[in-house]
């Protein structure tokens, strides 16, 4: 399976419209977003997609009331987590977070093939264990070059993807 993490979206549609475009080529079956929608107008870039879209809350996602309520609402492919979420692609285990100090946990647990987070904008990838930790790097393209990655379950291939 094929799905792309992406994170700190920060609002920047122009950005996001490019990676969606990207997803959407390479025939992604899903998305995980690791926080920082920002305002609910990116949810609904995201559900554009028209694949699943799994999130979750970063520190700038300041109305998590109003982004639930229309993820279960307005969107139908959005799923929206709290601090965390997991998911299992086969037999391949994915737990996200927007923290690093949550994501480092995540990892040390050894029940997840790949943990992802987001929140620094600097994309990151490393071997802990059994499992691979994963900073997508941001979308928005603020700090750094605007990103995400791919990620091919069965080849546990990680491919990042610049938006330059």
């Amino acid at each position: 399976m094929k799905f792309a993490v992406m994170s700190d979206t920060h609002d920047h549609i122009w950005n996001a419209r490019k990676a969606l475009e990207f997803v959407r080529e390479r025939g992604a079956e899903a998305i995980i977003h690791c926080g920082d929608f920002i305002a609910p107008f990116m949810l609904k870039e995201l559900d554009q997609a028209e694949i699943p879209v799994h999130g979750v809350f970063g520190n700038n996602d300041g109305d998590q009331f109003l982004l639930t309520k229309m993820a279960l609402t307005e969107f139908s492919n959005i799923t929206l987590y709290g601090l965390m979420g997991e998911l299992k692609f086969a037999d391949f285990r994915v737990a996200f977070t927007h923290y690093r100090a949550v994501a480092d946990g995540l990892a040390a647990s050894g029940r997840f093939d790949l943990v992802c987070f987001g929140h620094s904008h600097e994309a990151f990838l490393e071997k802990r264990g059994e499992t691979d930790l994963l900073n997508p790097g941001e979308v928005m393209g603020k700090d750094g070059s605007p990103g995400f990655y791919m990620v091919d379950t069965l080849a546990r291939e990680y491919e990042p993807i610049s938006l330059l």
